[in-house]
């Protein structure tokens, strides 16, 4: 539980200025890891962001994951990429990112989850957790699988799906080492370093 940290997503359209708003987020407590995450954006937009934004990142230590696209993650020299269930080839990708992060998304099925660590996933996602206006839940997942799975397994777990200061206790408590975030600091009343710093504070508190 201790572990716990945070694993920061991209909104799902960058907003005029968002370099200087990943910069204060970034720049305002611990945050594990950023996934670039642009949903149906062209190759050459999301290419773009990655030569605008890794440095940024990967210059505070954060890890810079692409979303869907593992073969323009190795292109790019993105240090992973995260995969759903429909984005090719995971055993492929695994070697091609040989050294680099390879999370796969598992919704709510162990079976899935224990795929992806055979594979060699560096971690596996488990959700949606709670409702979010990200995207379209389809799948609902309960903290007992985030129970199930730290019991079982060394490889690290990922909660995601609408989670925010007031609901992520449970979360943490049932053993997710990282909390997947959009709109918990993206649409803070206060901006992106407050929604940083109160998940971070919400994290402390439930360990």
């Amino acid at each position: 539980m201790a572990d716990c940290r945070l694993y920061l997503i991209t909104p799902p359209v960058l907003p005029p200025g968002f370099r200087d708003l990943l910069a204060a987020a970034l720049d305002a407590g611990d945050v594990a890891c950023l996934q670039l995450r642009l949903k149906g954006a062209p190759r050459d937009d999301i290419r773009r962001a990655i030569e605008e934004l890794m440095p940024l990142v990967q210059a505070r230590d954060v890890a810079f994951l692409l979303n869907d696209d593992w073969q323009l993650a190795v292109e790019m020299g993105c240090d992973g990429a995260h995969l759903g269930q429909q984005d090719g080839d995971h055993a492929a990708a695994r070697r091609a990112l040989s050294g680099r992060i390879l999370g796969i998304t598992c919704h709510a099925s162990r079976h899935l989850a224990m795929l992806a660590g055979e594979i060699g996933a560096d971690y596996v996602a488990f959700g949606a957790f709670f409702p979010t206006g990200t995207k379209q839940v389809e799948h609902h997942a309960s903290p007992e699988i985030l129970e199930w799975w730290s019991s079982l397994m060394e490889i690290p777990c990922v909660a995601i799906g609408g989670i925010t200061p007031g609901n992520c206790a449970p979360l943490v408590r049932a053993g997710a080492d990282f909390l997947a975030v959009v709109g918990a600091v993206w649409n803070h009343p206060e901006g992106p370093a407050a929604g940083v710093r109160a998940m971070n504070a919400a994290i402390a508190a439930a360990c």
